[in-house]
This record gives structure tokens, C-alpha cells and sequence, in this order.
């Protein structure tokens, strides 16, 4: 048995979910997948995967074999390419993971042109508004809003993003316009419900952080929900202002008590450190890092921030998006 072969494709198995959705990606009959994944549970004696009828689950000594295959494979790549002189191009199989709407509006598209200038690269990107481990889920990039923790990941930050409250001027015309945090004791208010972690309604005040909500007229588990909400005239939302940068910009929505917003959330692809860094990586990296950059120029208020790479971890909270 070819061991560097199986770990490959136990490690395309994990990564597509099932069996069969391994075979295809490899271009390989299910029969030959399934039987390598047999074999090499055989040789090491021990149950990797457990087959359901709706995927694949990692046995706790899956994990970490998962984990120490793609270490090694990771390894024997920097060592082929150090050895080539990294003429070789970038290849293999990349995933990437970022909220829900932040992805969907801002890093796809430069996923795609990445994908482009990259042909042998195949990325899955898992957009979830969820936290996601990296290490748990096979993950090589993440992108997160909120502030960073220290910890042994890498961050390029690429800029950073509000908290605004807004609501419709029909809602507001309504029920008049809150000037100061405490006015919004006496409004209606959409929340969220269903986040690992719920946006907060915080204001500044002299420097010192205080908090005031509004009655809640509506829960939602959507970002979108919440938004569309807001255009009906229900009642004041509180996003991040890239959710709602056309609805601003069309007056739709205004904006509410921004002077007494707090500091803006930074915006950081995470990784973990290695040496050498995998070339898809540091491709995905050298690709996007400016681009992101430039695309959120003006999502902080009209103030771009340049990021650096610094130490850092998960976000211990962090804001969905």
C-alpha cells in the first residue's frame, strides 16, 4: 500500500463529505476509493471514518490521522517545492471559509478571479455565519470580523467595518428620530437570534461603553431578514455597514447615533503558521490580501486600514456577517 497514496485520498474523502463525492473529485471509481479507505483502516487497525446516510464522520482517531496526513503531505509539498526552486505552480485543493454575506458580496468575487489566474487550484469556499475551527474542519483560510485574540494563527488584516443602526424613514417619521442611546428605550428594535454570537447594541460615550436596546418587535436568524425588516418599516436594526452600504447610499435606510458608534471591527484572514508556507496558500494570501484591501476602502466610513501579518487567533467574540 501506497501510504502517502491513501492519505491523499482519505484526506479528498474528508474534505468533499462522502465517499462518492471523493471519487469524483479524484476522478476515480467509488470501488477504488472505497477499497483504499478500507486498507488503510486495516493497516493502521483502527476505524477512521464512520459511512451515514447523510456523509462521513471522523472517528476521534480519524481526526487525528486527518490531521497528521495533512501535515505530513503539507510538509512533503514545501520539501518538493523547495527542492524545484518553487518553479512549479501552485496546485491541489484549497478551503476557505467567511460569513454568510461578507463572502458572498466581497470575497467571491475575488475568489473567482483567483481561480483564473490559478487554474490548477480547485477551492472550496464554506460561507457560514457560524464559528468554524481550522484545524477541526480542515480549513487553510479564514476570514473574520471582530477582534483577534493571541494565539499561534497568522492574520493579514484587510481593513475594517462598522456597527451602524438604521431604519427606514417611514419608521421614522413615525416614531420620530432617537438622538441619543436612551431614546431607544421607546423604539421597536429587530434582533437576532440563532448567532453563536448576537450584535450587540453598544454605544460610546466619553470613552466608556454602554449598552441600550430597543423593545424587540422581531427576532430573525438572518442578517437578511433583519434588513428586509428594517425596509418594511417594522422598526431599527443594527448591523455592520457593508450589509447595508446600498440602502444607506439610496436613502432607503438612515443611519442612526453615529457619533456614538463604536470603534469599527477589524477584518482578518487567519491561517496557521507553517514553514514553508503550502504556494496555494501563499497565493490565496498574495492574491487577495490587497484586493480585499481595496475593496473595503471605503466600508469604515471612507477609511481604508491597511493590514499587517501578526500574530493571532479564533476571535474570541466577533460579529456575524
Amino acid at each position: 500500500m501506497d501510504r502517502f497514496e491513501a492519505m491523499s485520498v482519505l484526506l479528498a474523502v474528508v474534505e468533499a463529505g462522502s465517499l462518492s463525492a471523493g471519487a469524483r473529485h479524484l476522478r476515480t471509481p467509488l470501488a477504488t476509493v472505497s477499497r483504499k479507505v478500507s486498507e488503510l483502516e486495516q493497516h493502521l487497525g483502527a476505524r477512521l471514518v464512520v459511512r451515514t446516510s447523510r456523509g462521513l464522520i471522523l472517528t476521534d482517531a480519524g481526526r487525528a490521522f486527518v490531521a497528521a496526513s495533512r501535515r505530513i503531505l503539507d510538509d512533503l509539498d514545501g520539501a518538493e517545492r523547495a527542492a524545484a526552486g518553487e518553479t512549479s505552480a501552485p496546485r491541489g485543493g484549497l478551503h476557505v471559509t467567511a460569513p454568510i454575506a461578507f463572502g458572498e458580496r466581497h470575497l467571491l468575487p475575488v475568489a473567482l478571479g483567483f481561480l483564473k489566474a490559478q487554474p490548477e487550484i480547485s477551492l472550496r469556499l464554506t460561507l457560514t455565519d457560524r464559528q468554524v475551527s481550522l484545524a477541526d474542519e480542515h480549513v487553510d483560510v479564514a476570514l473574520r470580523i471582530g477582534h483577534l485574540a493571541d494565539s499561534t494563527l497568522i492574520a493579514a488584516r484587510v481593513g475594517a467595518v462598522r456597527r451602524v443602526i438604521c431604519a427606514s424613514p417611514a419608521y421614522l417619521a413615525r416614531h420620530g428620530v432617537p438622538r441619543r442611546p436612551e431614546d431607544l428605550a421607546t423604539h421597536d428594535g429587530i434582533s437576532f437570534q440563532g448567532f453563536a454570537v448576537a450584535p450587540e447594541w453598544r454605544y460610546r460615550r466619553d470613552s466608556a461603553a454602554f449598552a441600550v436596546e430597543p423593545r424587540a418587535k422581531l427576532s430573525v436568524n438572518t442578517t437578511e431578514a433583519a434588513i428586509q425588516a428594517a425596509l418594511a418599516d417594522l422598526g431599527l436594526v443594527r448591523v455592520l455597514s457593508y450589509q447595508v452600504a446600498d440602502e444607506l447610499r439610496t436613502g432607503r435606510l438612515q443611519e442612526l447615533l453615529a457619533d456614538f458608534a463604536p470603534e469599527p471591527l477589524p477584518v482578518t484572514l487567519i491561517y496557521a503558521p507553517a514553514e514553508p508556507l503550502a504556494l496555494k496558500v501563499r497565493c490565496f494570501l498574495d492574491w487577495t490580501v490587497p484586493r480585499l484591501r481595496a475593496a473595503m476602502a471605503g466600508l469604515a466610513g471612507g477609511r481604508g486600514e491597511e493590514g499587517t501579518l501578526t500574530s493571532a487567533t479564533t476571535p474570541a467574540r466577533s460579529d456575524q456577517g
